[in-house]
Parts: structure tokens; sequence; C-alpha cells
């Protein structure tokens, strides 16, 4: 089975999702341009194709074998005919915990996407993290992030 082209931009995230839940680390590569950069929730920064696909390999190994991933609302901005960001919300169940079952978890993913003669490839991802009822982070002296929301203090 060989990777599809992608023809529409917005087809990135779908086609995301399925290498995901199908644990294909190489369909995932296969939608990044060989330099291509993607940041992960921690903030690890892979900065071409192979370490994506290697990354992604370990982590759907490892980290998420049993998750499924499923895609939410979807937004695509053309800043020209060839290039186009898309924010995409997806929703994350499964993910292997060390001490149990870990939670669902909601995550932002920014695709900037280039149109190519071969389709369009994914020139930079991130992806976020939504913590829900926060608006930042503070970061405590044990080194820790605790979600915060300062708007109640404000009042």
């Amino acid at each position: 089975m060989i990777a599809p082209i992608v023809t529409n931009p917005e087809d990135i995230p779908v086609l995301f999702v399925e290498a995901w839940n199908l644990r294909r680390a190489d369909y995932i590569a296969d939608l990044f341009e060989e330099n291509a950069d993607f940041v992960n929730v921690v903030g690890i920064w892979w900065d071409n194709r192979e370490a994506i696909r290697k990354a992604h390999d370990y982590g759907l190994t490892v980290i998420f074998k049993n998750s499924l991933l499923k895609l939410g609302k979807v937004k695509v901005k053309y800043l020209s005919e060839d290039i186009a960001v898309i924010h995409a919300r997806m929703q994350l169940s499964g993910q292997s915990d060390l001490d149990g079952k870990a939670g669902t978890r909601n995550n932002m993913f920014l695709f900037v996407t280039r149109k190519q003669s071969k389709g369009w490839f994914c020139v930079s991802a991130q992806n976020t993290d939504i913590v829900i009822g926060a608006e930042t982070h503070i970061k405590r002296e044990d080194g820790t992030l605790q979600a915060v929301d300062y708007r109640d203090r404000n009042q």
C-alpha cells in the first residue's frame, strides 16, 4: 500500500489521522517535505522527514500503541495558490500510561503546507495540547509546568 497523493491541503490532517490510527509512521512522514519541521506538544523539534518518521515510529509503538486519534474542526487559510495554513482540532485517547489509563487529550495542530508538482506537502507542523480553563503556564521551582488562569484574579 502506497501513501496517497495529497490533492487538497485540507486532506493533510485527514491523512495524518488515518496514518496515526494505522500506526504508519512512514505514511505520516510521506505527508512532509524532505526538510520539514515538526514540533511536538512538549517542544521537541524534528527538522527533517526521516527524523519525523523515526519519532512517530517510536511514539506509535511505545507511547501511543493503543491510541485513537479523532479529527475535529479543520480550518484552511490560503496564503497563495500554493501555500496554505491548516488548523485542526484533534482528540487523542488510549495513550500508554505508566501507572494505568491515561485520560483523553485535546490538541490543536497547525500545518503549513505547500503545493508541489506531486501534490501538497507539509512544510511545518506543530502540535499543542488544549488545556481547558487555562490561559498559560507557570513554571514552578521544581521545573514542572502548571496550567493557570488569571481571569478570575483580575476582576
